[in-house]
């Protein structure tokens, strides 16, 4: 396993190659300044500043070489600029010619991630150490990849190995480490306390049975602030099955929980000073003769009835009970997380999270905080014209639309029933994947919303040095 710790360090004079960062707008001028070699060697390689181009240019001797890289703006780096030289460059340590990585770090790190659980032979592939000046910008990048590469991992488990139990082990490893308060609901008590849970997760083996997952962490005087996870382990679709192809990536339908957990875990280990309360609604949604079926009226925990038109609809059922749940507590602030839909990825693609949320300020925080980090979101609307396609004849509301138009919308819609008034929520659905590799985010599990989501919380509630600022 990576130790990121070991990726970037504090600059303290130490030997490193030099990393030269050009754009289109620069590189002639640097260019003039590059000795008759240098240019020799780019003209020989052809090389044009393009996005993540590269190339090594040559020194005095065999050992002094540098590289040079095209960005798209020096002055203003992304976090993803310097992900592809992390990734391809030989071992060793490496450093800016000018200025300071910034948010590039994270970049450099994640592009050195790799899933090697099932692959024991795999070769340890030795660190890409970049250095920065800026050392108080190194233990939270740190802290963030590392909570980036626990929901890819999580991501990437299969379900064989990635069920409830194995979601309520992680989150029992972050309690124990943070000092956080576990509880674990299920069985008969999941059952009479949390229905639709247990409902969607009774037709499982008896080792992936449902489960509520609750960590409560913090001070009671703080404010109250629930993560909600949606942790459907592996979702066939239920009695209304899905087929073959939509299945295949059903392994990361535990997505929601694993940004859930992965959040709550850099709230505890900041020590940011809010009172906690993580939520995890466990299940796989498996197929029995004791599978919940299309018709079937549940009770919720709230006590609202509902008709299920659909089981492949579920993870908004489950997440439904653990919402109702949340809110029992009166947080002033509660965050979903959920691989809820495919009509968001119709909508939006796979890179975009679809962002609901009923408090305007929110809203706005949330879309900014994805913007400064290279996590975007984009807000779609709880349009309540559209709340009659939940309606049903015999229940207070339906699982699934009546038109396949909106859907997206519909499920926001059907989740914010079980939101209580003057709450501030925001809903994403996630998709928690990546369908091809970029620099930086490889194929796989992929944490969509989490880095947004932090930034959101630490300036909405880090108020340590502020006053000093003030």
């Amino acid at each position: 396993m990576t130790d990121y710790s070991d990726l970037i360090q504090p600059d303290k004079g130490q030997a490193a190659r030099t990393i030269h960062l050009v754009d289109k707008q620069s590189y002639d001028g640097w260019l003039k300044g590059r000795s008759a070699r240098e240019r020799a060697a780019l003209a020989a390689a052809a090389y044009k500043p393009d996005g993540y181009a590269h190339a090594i240019l040559p020194g005095d001797d065999p050992e002094s070489w540098s590289v040079v890289t095209a960005v798209a703006k020096v002055d203003s780096l992304s976090a993803w600029c310097l992900a592809k030289l992390a990734a391809v460059l030989p071992e060793g340590r490496y450093r800016l010619a000018e200025g300071q990585p910034g948010k590039a770090l994270f970049g450099w790190m994640s592009g050195q991630y790799r899933f090697d659980r099932y692959r024991p032979k795999a070769e340890p592939r030795a660190p890409r150490v970049l250095l920065t000046s800026d050392v108080g910008t190194v233990a939270p990048m740190v802290a963030e990849m590392r909570a980036v590469a626990l929901v890819r991992d999580m991501v990437n488990t299969p379900a064989a190995d990635m069920g409830p139990a194995a979601i309520e082990k992680e989150a029992e490893r972050i309690a124990k480490a943070h000092g956080g308060k576990l509880t674990v609901t299920k069985g008969e008590a999941l059952e009479q306390g949390y229905p639709m849970i247990h409902a969607v997760g009774r037709a499982a083996a008896k080792h992936h049975a449902p489960r509520l997952i609750e960590i409560v962490w913090g001070k009671d005087a703080h404010p109250r602030v629930a993560l909600v996870g949606k942790g459907i382990s592996f979702d066939s679709g239920g009695l209304d099955i899905k087929p073959a192809s939509g299945m295949r990536l059903m392994k990361k339908d535990m997505g929601g929980a694993a940004h859930a957990l992965a959040l709550a875990e850099l709230v505890m280990a900041a020590g940011l000073p809010v009172r906690l309360h993580c939520l995890v609604a466990a299940a796989e949604n498996a197929i029995s003769s004791d599978a919940f079926r299309p018709g079937d009226v549940l009770t919720s925990r709230l006590g609202l009835t509902v008709e299920i038109g659909n089981t492949d609809a579920e993870g908004r059922l489950v997440l439904a009970d653990a919402l109702t749940k949340a809110g029992e507590n009166n947080p002033e602030l509660i965050v979903d997380f959920a691989t809820l839909t495919g009509a968001a990825r119709v909508a939006l693609g796979p890179d975009l999270p679809p962002l609901y949320a009923n408090d305007d300020a929110l809203a706005d925080a949330m879309l900014a905080a994805g913007t400064d980090r290279d996590d975007p979101l984009w807000r779609m609307p709880l349009w309540d014209g559209y709340a009659d396609l939940l309606e049903t004849d015999i229940a207070d509301l339906g699982n699934a639309g009546s038109s396949p138009f909106a859907g997206s919308i519909t499920a926001a819609l059907f989740l914010k029933r079980f939101i209580p008034d003057g709450v501030a929520w925001a809903h994403l659905d996630t998709f928690a994947w990546r369908p091809a590799a970029r620099p930086g985010r490889p194929k796989g599990g992929a944490a969509l919303g989490l880095r947004a989501s932090w930034a959101m919380l630490r300036a909405r509630y880090d108020r340590r040095g502020k006053a000093e600022q003030s």
